[in-house]
């Protein structure tokens, strides 16, 4: 199973990359996480013919930015958007004239699934837990090939996220915040935290993205997290745009 960071800055698009979209390859389907303006790349990497999920974590405009850009995608088995209740009305509201081409008349179907807190059965298993953010933020973990993936941003530290990731074989989380850094008012997660929650959970593997723009300014300041922590967490991956992993 292929992993591609296709954006991982939060809150804008920078020369760092491009805002927070997450590609999952499996044998049967191609799975996006969240829809920030990376998600415009990801006809890079897949064939288009296998049936789409998209899982959308909240409403921050950085996590749905791109979502016009769906209107050049073909996807012949449809497009399947999960998220939060009350998901299908609010992108209804944001994908429409006269901001962009509304969902009705993309080139193929697509479909709504609104999700509650809990363990779910699509066409596999997916759970769903909120997590610390202003705005009502779900996180997600999906198993696909015999493998599970956890998938933890916006938020703090919180329970929930150790829950989602518990024996993931790769936990995704955000990094907004520098290392020491806490913003209490505005939680996000600094290295340390992301970190913890990886321990605590025991996830084999850890991967920050959604960095900050306005904190993480250049790749080297993201290298500096790589070097001070990757003894730390060995296998730690400090995501860059376009960075394909095998898991």
């Amino acid at each position: 199973m292929k992993i591609t960071f296709l954006g991982t800055n939060g809150w804008y698009d920078t020369v760092t990359g491009n805002t927070c979209s997450v590609l999952i390859q499996s044998e049967e389907y191609d799975i996006i996480l969240d829809a920030g303006n990376g998600i415009a790349k990801a006809d890079r990497y897949i064939t288009q013919d296998k049936p789409a999920y998209l899982f959308i974590s909240h409403f921050h405009i950085d996590h749905i930015a791109g979502l016009h850009t769906l209107v050049k995608f073909k996807f012949p088995k449809g497009l399947t958007i999960c998220g939060q209740i009350g998901t299908t009305a609010v992108l209804n509201r944001f994908v429409a004239e006269p901001f962009t081409v509304p969902f009705t008349q993309l080139p193929y179907p697509v479909r709504f699934v609104e999700l509650e807190e809990g363990e779910h059965t699509l066409q596999f298993p997916v759970a769903c837990l909120p997590l610390v953010h202003p705005a009502p933020c779900f996180g997600y973990r999906l198993t696909l090939d015999k493998k599970v993936v956890a998938y933890c941003t916006d938020t703090g530290f919180c329970e929930n996220a150790v829950t989602l990731a518990r024996d993931a074989d790769l936990l995704i989380t955000e990094c907004g915040l520098k290392p020491g850094q806490e913003s209490p008012g505005w939680p996000h997660l600094n290295p340390e935290n992301a970190i913890r929650i990886a321990k605590e959970a025991h996830a084999k593997c850890l991967a920050l993205s959604h960095f900050g723009a306005e904190v993480y300014r250049t790749l080297d300041d993201r290298r500096e997290v790589q070097k001070h922590f990757e003894k730390e967490f060995p296998g730690l991956v400090v995501a860059t745009d376009d960075l394909t992993i095998d898991i």
